[in-house]
């Protein structure tokens, strides 16, 4: 969670101690007989449940136009439900009109400003949604998360392979890539730096990639594309652009400093393999590319 969080949500709670220090200010408590417990609870838990949703918002989105108009929205029906809380425990003068404007004006503001940040958010994550069609194609109910990058893993390459090889006649190329000495770059920059490394190390792979293709995180530093419907030759000449992609990629530590990565692939082309087997051979040609060896598969 960001500073500029941290604030809002601290701006959030002052503003509703200063509206209970103002009730209890101008009013007077209400004898026990006369609370509607019901209400309270009715009320009360959607006040809570206004806070906690604010709350996730900014725990999981960062700073920026959509994330104020949901939390704002939300943030005025938190205010609206606080002050009907407020009113089962507090009775006010009669000349006292400020509580109606709170209570019943917060909640329509409140409802504008985050049906208009939903719909904003609706067309932030068709945008996202379309970068993430070279990352998980048409099988996105299915995908399994890579716990560090924003890939899939190894257990949804090998579905997505299999199904590729059972339901096409043309050749399908398998490139799978690892970075040069990845443990000893880990060690220098840092475990931070290291994990963030990874990241945007996946993301530049996927900017060099085809609608079509698939990328995800096989294990540890490697990485594996596949390519369906692509001939040994121009998988190779893909496979050589990532390389140089990744080759020119000067990523940047925290600190500031440039820090150059090398990444090896090997290469392997569907002969009516299964997906295992083309992995392995996949694998195999990645292990003679670090050796120096002929990457034949």
């Amino acid at each position: 969670m960001t500073a500029l969080h941290r604030w809002s949500i601290a701006a959030i709670v002052a503003i509703g101690l200063c509206i209970l220090i103002l009730n209890l200010a101008v009013g007077a408590l209400k004898p026990a007989a006369d609370i509607a417990w019901l209400d309270i609870a009715g009320e009360g838990g959607a006040a809570l449940l206004s806070l906690m949703w604010t709350f996730f918002i900014f725990n999981s989105r960062p700073a920026g136009w959509v994330t104020r108009l949901l939390s704002g929205g939300l943030a005025f029906i938190f205010f609206s439900y606080w002050q009907d809380v407020l009113d089962e425990f507090i009775q006010l003068p009669a000349h006292v009109h400020w509580d109606h404007w709170v209570e019943s004006g917060s909640m329509p503001l409140g409802m504008i400003l985050l049906t208009l940040g939903i719909y904003h958010w609706h067309r932030e994550q068709q945008a996202i949604n379309r970068q993430l069609l070279k990352r998980e194609r048409i099988f996105r109910e299915h995908r399994s998360f890579d716990a560090l990058t924003p890939l899939s893993d190894a257990r949804y390459l090998r579905e997505q392979l299999a199904l590729e090889l059972q339901h096409t006649q043309q050749p399908v190329s398998l490139i799978m890539i690892d970075l040069h000495c990845f443990d000893h770059s880990r060690r220098l920059l840092g475990s931070a730096d290291g994990d963030r490394l990874l990241r945007e190390l996946s993301e530049l792979l996927v900017l060099n990639l085809r609608q079509k293709d698939l990328l995800c995180r096989y294990a540890g530093d490697r990485f594996a594309v596949v390519l369906p419907a692509t001939e040994r030759l121009i998988a190779e000449n893909l496979g050589r652009e990532l390389k140089q992609a990744a080759d020119h990629f000067a990523f940047k530590t925290r600190r500031g400093e440039t820090h150059r990565v090398t990444v090896h692939t090997g290469l392997a082309v569907s002969h009516h393999d299964s997906a295992d087997s083309l992995i392995e051979r996949a694998n195999r040609c990645l292990l003679q590319s670090r050796s120096g060896q002929p990457r034949v598969a």
